[in-house]
């Protein structure tokens, strides 16, 4: 302590270390903290208040983790506590899905002092053999930088690294807090600095070159669209999206995880390509252009309905945060935002074909149906007249993640799955974190699709949610078991099958007050009247849909992918 104390007098400003660390997540934007008290972590959260920062309180770690997920695809990033061994442990498998999908989370894990880490100690939340390092390793392949403050002299650079690098590459990062170290003096003064989250800046002769090759082919394309994807979204490039599509009037399409990345009620807005899942007309205009602007690519096999993109990297340009790709030939740390820019500014006269015209009509057959059942080619058109501006739209994995393709969006709405990573259950734990950063952000609605095998996983956050008094919208689609799960295998077999819940009543369980309502829909006349209810429409309580739908009805898009899903398991 000696040798703390000399370093202590020496520093002009001396603070906590806890507090500058939470103070620095204040300064990005972080206002809430998601996570699990433990006791390796209970003196860090008592700076929270003083920091501007509230505690969540989830019910469990992996409910947490999804939730400061879902907070950060609303907000910009998110932050995680939790406690040694156990608790972090609990919260990977989200980590792993934020890491997957490049979402940007400062994951705080409390640990023993630093002393009894060194000693070896047989602690409780430990292995009993003395590795105190194990856990750090684990979460080292899921975070895009590790920061264990363990010495004063470095934490607070270490702090500021950590989150820089968690913004530039939205990605997650670990930070190892030791109990002792809370208390830890740093140099306060460092805070009057703001962290640098500005990307690196392209070589400017590399960056001239690589933007005079994309308008050699971009201006001499006869048929040229745009398509654009999740890392557009990620790596904050929809400034410059949205200027390239208006200054160049292309065809401009979505793939399923970039649903939200465009305006998608501009007139240049085509629907969502996902190979043989696209929007009726897609297919056709996107497969036969001699030039697709790439950006933010995530060519997985949920994303693509199974790897059924017909598109050749001929014709093909890729922009990325970290290269750039035009047709055969890679251009390595070319961030895309600088060459997009510069492509807008440039441009010229371009070759414009016509766009595909989609809307949120229903499908002729379903127009003149007197079917009552809520099928989903009837479903996903209307929720597309119900919703509103600024909404925030979430969708499970499974039916809702696909129907969704068939939904025009109004303008700016943030749409989030987890396409990629597609762990069941997320959903419900991320719109906690969603619908909090859309409180504070002047109350936007926040609206989820969730299936009745689904939320059965992660149900306890129906807790959080009444806890913080926020007010979701919730649909669960009440089909009777893991639908997309059927499609792939085991049409009848038991393990796809659930016990049913009366999932309205759940709130009450949990708590819920005498705002909160529940409502169970099996016809198309009573959602029609129900999305016709300013009460519910506008609530500022949560509210829970149990939609009942046909149990063997999926999603076209689901069906392919589910089959492409199929032959490659066999």
């Amino acid at each position: 302590m000696a040798s703390l104390d000399i370093a202590t007098r020496e520093l002009e400003n001396p603070i906590d270390l806890a507090e500058y660390l939470f103070r620095r997540l204040h300064e990005v934007g972080i206002r809430a903290v998601h996570g699990v008290p433990g006791d390796y972590n209970l003196a860090a959260l008592d700076y929270l208040p003083k920091c501007g920062l509230d505690w969540v309180g989830n019910c469990n770690e992996l409910n947490a983790g999804y939730a400061a997920d879902g907070y950060a695809r609303v907000n910009g990033m998110g932050a995680l506590i939790t406690t040694f061994g156990v608790g972090e442990l609990s919260a990977l498998n989200a980590i792993a899905g934020a890491y997957s999908e490049f979402v940007p989370i400062v994951h705080i894990v409390g640990q023993p002092t630093t002393k009894s880490q060194k000693d070896g100690m047989l602690l409780h939340h430990t292995l009993g053999n003395g590795d105190f390092n194990v856990f750090t390793k684990m979460s080292e392949g899921i975070s895009c930088y590790v920061a264990q403050l363990n010495d004063p002299h470095y934490a607070a650079t270490y702090i500021d690294s950590a989150i820089r690098e968690c913004w530039i590459r939205s990605r997650p990062v670990y930070v190892t807090l030791p109990t002792d170290m809370i208390y830890a003096k740093v140099n306060g003064d460092r805070l009057k600095t703001p962290i640098d989250l500005s990307p690196p800046e392209n070589d400017p002769e590399k960056e001239k070159y690589v933007v005079d090759v994309v308008l050699k082919y971009l201006q001499g394309a006869k048929n040229p669209v745009i398509l654009v994807d999740a890392c557009a979204i990620r790596h904050r490039a929809l400034e410059e999206v949205r200027d390239l599509v208006e200054a160049s009037g292309l065809p401009t399409f979505v793939a399923p995880m970039g649903k939200g990345a465009v305006n998608e009620t501009h007139k240049n807005f085509g629907g969502v390509y996902a190979g043989s899942g696209s929007n009726t007309g897609v297919r056709e205009v996107v497969e036969s252009s001699d030039l697709i602007l790439s950006i933010g690519a995530i060519k997985s096999d949920f994303n693509t309905a199974g790897f059924t993109y017909r598109i050749g990297q001929l014709n093909t340009i890729d922009f990325h945060s970290n290269f750039v790709r035009v047709r055969y030939s890679e251009y390595p740390d070319i961030n895309m935002k600088g060459v997009l820019r510069k492509v807008v500014q440039k441009m010229g006269k371009l070759n414009v074909t016509p766009t595909p015209q989609i809307t949120n009509k229903l499908p002729a057959e379903e127009q003149s149906s007197s079917n009552q059942a809520i099928t989903h080619s009837w479903l996903w058109p209307i929720v597309g007249q119900w919703l509103k501006e600024n909404d925030v739209v979430i969708t499970e994995t499974g039916t809702a993640n696909f129907g969704i393709w068939d939904t025009r969006f109004p303008a700016n709405v943030t749409a989030i799955s987890q396409v990629l990573w597609g762990s069941i259950g997320y959903s419900m734990g991320s719109c906690q974190g969603a619908a909090l950063a859309a409180k504070e952000q002047n109350n936007r609605r926040t609206i989820l699709f969730i299936g009745d095998g689904s939320i059965q996983l992660t149900v306890q956050e129906l807790s959080t949610i009444l806890r913080n008094k926020l007010s979701p919208i919730v649909f669960v689609i009440c089909n009777e078991g893991y639908t997309i799960e059927r499609y792939i295998h085991g049409w009848e077999a038991p393990y796809n099958d659930i016990q049913p819940w009366e999932f309205a009543n759940l709130p009450k369980v949990f708590g819920a007050d005498a705002g909160y309502k529940g409502y169970r829909i099996k016809t198309r006349d009573e959602l029609q009247k129900l999305f016709a209810d300013q009460d519910f429409c506008t609530a500022d309580a949560l509210r829970l849909v149990e939609l009942y739908m046909p149990r063997d009805d999926a999603p076209a898009g689901l069906k392919s992918t589910a089959e492409a899903a199929a032959a490659r398991n066999a």
